[in-house]
């Protein structure tokens, strides 16, 4: 048989329909180069390619074009500047979700918020929301105590490994939102499911856990839970900050503002939707309790 260039590999990826990007991406991962070497690809494009990393790529690209994530497949994601390790484990982090990140670190870089302050990331995932926090205020010199909960225990193994391969000190907690959470912070963030069991978009995310998705009828099920839960866990003054569909801006506020939260806003991607609602708890003050980490939680 005869050997195939890089250039007509991607050529051949294009056909099966799948975008410039992908195919690059792909092509890097079977080659075992960096995702940052498209410019190597540009310099080799007559290079033959090995029939062993043809074959692979050609399998990658049907894994691609059966609509498996683009990170499952090459098994990391950027998100906010780090590179994180993913597996159909968790849901693939979006770039929507960096509007909650920004807002969350705009509420923690504020002269009023102490040095080393109590941060809660609900539904961690990967680790993503928790660990662009902890980065972020280390390299602001605001460092923070910061702690992510999940429910699923395999979600939980991958975001420890992504703390440990960044460096970041960032505590776990395996739980049904805050059932198992004692304390109190000054920042609770979270990117729940929120998407409607019957949502016909659905079948487009059918590769990530669903039980990561969807929460109810209207997608609003593990929102209110959230909601109804933190003002046990919220020292005077936090902040609850909420991800949630491009929809359902009003109604997570009217939610947010039924329990006793103030100054109840939201705040819009990059595509100027609605993307995250939050409210600040006005609790009269306790003692502040740091979250309680069991053994072999960290």
């Amino acid at each position: 048989m005869t050997a195939i260039t890089c250039a007509q590999a991607l050529a051949a990826a294009r056909q099966l329909g799948l975008e410039r990007l992908d195919a690059q991406l792909l092509l890097l991962h079977a080659l075992e180069k960096p995702h940052t070497g498209r410019s190597w690809l540009l310099a080799h494009d007559t290079d033959a390619l090995a029939q062993e990393v043809a074959d692979a790529y050609l399998a990658l690209c049907q894994r691609r074009t059966a609509g498996e994530p683009l990170a499952y497949i090459v098994g990391r994601k950027e998100f906010f500047g780090l590179s994180l390790r993913v597996d159909a484990r968790v849901l693939v982090p979006r770039p929507d979700t960096e509007t909650l990140v920004e807002w969350s670190l705009d509420r923690l870089l504020l002269p009023g918020m102490p040095i080393g302050a109590l941060v809660l990331d609900l539904g961690t995932g990967s680790g993503a929301i928790a660990l662009a926090l902890a980065h972020s205020l280390e390299a602001s010199g605001r460092k923070a105590q910061v702690t992510a909960v999940d429910f699923s225990p395999g979600a939980l193994e991958l975001a420890r490994e992504n703390a440990r391969q960044l460096g970041l000190a960032v505590s776990f907690i395996e739980s049904s939102w805050l059932e198992q959470v004692s304390g109190r912070f000054h920042l609770i963030a979270s990117n729940p499911p929120y998407i409607a069991q019957a949502d016909p978009h659905l079948d487009a995310l059918r590769h990530e856990p669903q039980q990561a998705l969807t929460a109810g009828p209207d997608g609003l099920d593990d929102i209110r839970c959230i909601i109804r839960q933190a003002p046990d866990h919220l020292l005077p003054g936090g902040w609850l900050l909420l991800e949630h569909g491009y929809d359902q801006a009003v109604q997570v506020r009217e939610l947010l503002a039924r329990q006793g939260f103030l100054q109840v806003q939201s705040r819009p991607d990059l595509a100027g939707i609605a993307r995250c609602s939050g409210g600040q708890w006005p609790a009269l003050p306790t003692n502040p309790e740091p979250p309680t980490i069991m053994a072999g939680q960290r």
